[in-house]
């Protein structure tokens, strides 16, 4: 009978740890080069339409095949993922940008600023965020800018709530109490000792939110609600990929999919090193 080999727990858990963040950025890596090099080095045009050569599968010439006006999928795919992008990186920026002044106000003043501020979020956030993020965009005509509007109002909240929470938490600090003791205005307090201690915190919020925002553009492109049909998105590539797909076709609804699917798995396991970093003690207990 072979002997087993003794391996201990904590270094295979640190192995499988580096290898999953290995395998994000180099996903991440691809994912961002295929979206700045291939518009401008393809030199073709992804509105192209050639129906001699529609629904075509997945070969040399097409690697993820054909739609149904025969335009590449490939080029639409990476014309669509850098929009989808485009609108989580902007939305998710503006949105940290709002919870992050909220929370930081309402922890650093406290009293009613911080009663006044916590009960808009309880109300914003008793309101689904799709329907409240549909009748935003309802309001404007479909493009990219409502989309990021409508995906930064309906996802500051969850940021202003843990930066609340890291807000009061740094308050009671020894530091903070000396400047207090010192002389130190709130608005001192706030911008010179609080507020840089919650950006951290702040930073894997937005980055967290970066496949949220992706997933809620490509709900309301779906739903028809978000960018132009005509405008190439992951949302409106699977939107438009409903009929092949029913015909058996799978090819166009498979890889808009895939393309969600891979940066939010990347972004989630490089997110997930962040936080490891932020928090010694979880990453000590990753390797008991």
């Amino acid at each position: 009978m072979a002997e087993q080999v003794w391996r201990p727990r904590g270094r295979t858990r640190r192995s499988t740890r580096t290898l999953r963040i290995r395998a994000s950025a180099t996903v991440m890596t691809v994912i961002v080069l295929a979206v700045l090099l291939v518009p401008p080095l393809a030199q073709l045009d992804q509105q192209a339409v050639d129906l001699a050569a529609k629904l075509q599968p997945p070969s040399w010439e097409h690697p993820f095949g054909t739609d149904d006006l025969g335009r590449d999928l490939l080029l639409r795919c990476v014309y669509g993922l850098r929009v989808s992008l485009f609108v989580g990186l902007v939305a998710a920026l503006v949105a940290t940008v709002i919870g992050t002044a909220v929370g930081a106000a309402a922890g650093a003043l406290g009293g009613w600023t911080d009663r006044m501020a916590m009960r808009a979020v309880d109300t914003l956030s008793s309101v689904p965020h799709l329907l409240l993020g549909i009748f935003v965009v309802a309001v404007f005509r479909p493009g990219v800018w409502p989309v990021v509007a409508s995906v930064a109002v309906t996802h500051w909240l969850s940021t202003a709530r843990i930066v609340r929470a890291e807000v009061m938490s740094l308050r009671g600090r020894a530091y903070v109490d000396a400047a207090v003791s010192g002389g130190a205005s709130r608005w001192r307090v706030a911008v010179r000792h609080l507020v840089p201690g919650v950006l951290p915190q702040a930073g894997l919020a937005a980055v967290l939110m970066i496949p949220h925002a992706m997933w809620h553009e490509s709900a309301l492109s779906f739903l028809g609600l978000g960018l132009p049909a005509h405008q190439a998105s992951l949302g409106n590539l699977v939107q438009t990929a409903r009929g092949s797909l029913l015909a058996g076709h799978w090819w166009p609804a498979l890889f808009p999919g895939l393309l969600l699917i891979l940066p939010t798995l990347a972004i989630a396991g490089l997110a997930g090193a962040w936080r490891d970093r932020l928090n010694p003690r979880r990453r000590s207990e990753l390797t008991l």
